[in-house]
């Protein structure tokens, strides 16, 4: 399936009252699904003749492992990403950040924006309270459940 099919499935479901849509081709299988906030899209490639593997080495043997430092929880309530994407303070380049350490939000305030797929999606704040952290740089690349700021 071509990309440009793809994007057109993409703004259909995003656009419609539908939430999820599946389709299967000869070279594969697509399922959309529209959750809260984000589009997601997933292409299975349909199974092509097996190619013969060669033999696997051996795992090299390890080490003793060595003792992995020990993190500290951070204080208060952390927001998390709800996907994966890339993170931005403000609404548009040279913009005022939508929150900075020390603002005060409130659950349903925009927080940030996570890009995924072309798709600006506002994140709100889940918990009300003091922002003392930002743990997520502007332009960031980050994952689902990754947190990105730090409330009190």
């Amino acid at each position: 399936m071509d990309l440009r099919k793809l994007k057109t499935l993409i703004d259909l479901v995003s656009e419609s009252n539908i939430s999820e849509l599946e389709i299967t081709e000869a070279e594969g299988k697509v399922r959309i699904v529209k959750g809260g906030v984000a589009v997601a899209a997933a292409m299975v490639a349909a199974p092509a003749a097996a190619p013969t593997a060669a033999p696997a080495a051996p795992a090299p043997v390890a080490a003793a492992p060595a003792a992995e430092p020990v993190v500290a929880e951070p204080a208060g309530k952390v927001i998390k990403s709800p996907m994966v994407g890339t993170f931005y303070r403000s609404a548009s380049p040279g913009a005022k950040a939508f929150v900075d350490v020390g603002s005060t939000v409130k659950p349903g305030e925009p927080i940030c924006i996570i890009e995924a797929m072309k798709i600006m999606n506002e994140i709100e704040a889940d918990v009300g309270g003091k922002i003392v952290q930002i743990l997520c740089e502007n332009g960031q690349a980050v994952e689902f459940g990754q947190p990105m700021f730090i409330v009190e």
